[in-house]
């Protein structure tokens, strides 16, 4: 039975249910030497316990979009088929436009309430990462009006240990964004949603270490590519953004200030620069990885300021603290912009901070992104 779902979440309940009524119905029959006795009732209540426990955990799992699968729950999953030495840029010597266009088929995202969100297993042609991306299309994108539109893309990376789906289930993504679409709030941007927890039970913090992973050439050039070659997506850094939060914070300040020639915004929610705050990090462990994957060194050592604006949200050490030592780092045309958000580092806090963070990004979309704008604004 998967571990996702509402057939899961109904057995747990019924189990719940029926470890409750076990000992009104059966604690004055057990028979046998008190010690018997004692050992069957302590399991009667051990019982109850593990069964309601076992409720929460599954309904706090398929709220926030924790793990995907038994696999994923055990650490087991692993999915890297190889990782050569890219190098710095993180092509290996390729060039994006010379890479053959992606052949995908897309379904309906079960672990997500919203239909519109579909799903697709994407082997990676230079990363050598497989594994599931989902993607949302915003309301206009079908409209005759837009027909010759191409939209600006969102990349939505999850904490750790998350899911594709820890967005649209756990902070609503699309039920909050749809709306202020349609109003022309906010930009009609396409949202993709790449998995992230490639390692079973470490964490890859979209970095490139060969012979591990190459989890930022995962995000940034492979399922950058699937999205322009399936999608009517802007193709250039001007129409691309990351977005995360906690580790997905970190992942997003991170793959943007490394590759500003293919994203133009990024969004960290209580995020970390050191890697080595993720206790699971890969790269948390060795000193050279740790700064060659730290946003605030990376923009330090730039050869030049990348073009790109920053918002850094959180409050104290949860990543406020990280974003000031952005700021204080960044030289024009670099921008980057720090605002204290109370409510701790939970998923509730992130989820309110949704409306605003796409407004800030409408704000400050520029060139191709700017096509996508609702008429009149």
């Amino acid at each position: 039975m998967s571990l996702t779902g509402t057939p899961f979440l109904v057995t747990a309940v019924v189990l719940a249910v029926l470890a409750v009524a076990l000992p009104f119905a059966l604690w004055s029959r057990v028979r046998g030497p008190l010690l018997v006795r004692g050992l069957a009732r302590l399991l009667m209540i051990g019982f109850a316990q593990v069964t309601a426990m076992l409720v929460v955990l599954v309904a706090v799992n398929n709220a926030n979009g924790l793990f995907s699968d038994w696999d994923d729950l055990l650490g087991r999953e692993d999915h890297v088929a190889a990782a050569p030495d890219l190098g710095r840029d993180g092509l290996g010597g390729r060039r994006i436009a010379d890479l053959p266009k992606t052949a995908q088929s897309f379904r309906p995202a079960s672990a997500v309430a919203d239909g519109r969100v579909r799903t697709t297993l994407l082997k990676g042609q230079v990363s050598g990462v497989s594994a599931e991306v989902y993607v949302w299309l915003p309301p206009q994108y079908d409209d005759p009006a837009y027909r010759h539109v191409r939209f600006p893309v969102v990349e939505l990376f999850s904490g750790y240990p998350g899911t594709p789906s820890s967005w649209f289930a756990g902070l609503r993504v699309t039920e909050q964004l749809e709306p202020l679409m349609r109003d022309g709030t906010v930009a009609p941007f396409i949202l993709v949603a790449p998995r992230t927890k490639l390692l079973g039970d470490a964490d890859a913090g979209c970095a490139n270490v060969p012979g591990v992973v190459n989890a930022a050439t995962w995000v940034s050039v492979d399922v950058r590519k699937m999205v322009t070659d399936h999608f009517r997506a802007v193709a250039t850094a001007d129409g691309w953004a990351t977005a995360g939060f906690s580790a997905g914070g970190h992942c997003a300040a991170k793959i943007a200030v490394a590759y500003p020639d293919r994203y133009r915004y990024a969004v960290s929610m209580s995020g970390y620069n050191d890697p080595a705050a993720e206790p699971d990090s890969i790269t948390g462990r060795d000193p050279a990885l740790r700064r060659a994957n730290d946003p605030l060194t990376l923009l330090r050592q730039a050869p030049a300021p990348p073009r790109l604006h920053l918002l850094v949200t959180g409050d104290g050490d949860d990543g406020y603290r990280q974003g000031l030592d952005l700021r204080a780092a960044a030289q024009p045309p670099t921008r980057v912009e720090v605002r204290r958000v109370t409510g701790g580092h939970r998923t509730s806090t992130w989820a309110a901070e949704v409306p605003a963070v796409f407004t800030w990004l409408t704000a400050r979309l520029e060139g191709a992104g700017r096509a996508a704008l609702p008429p009149g604004r």
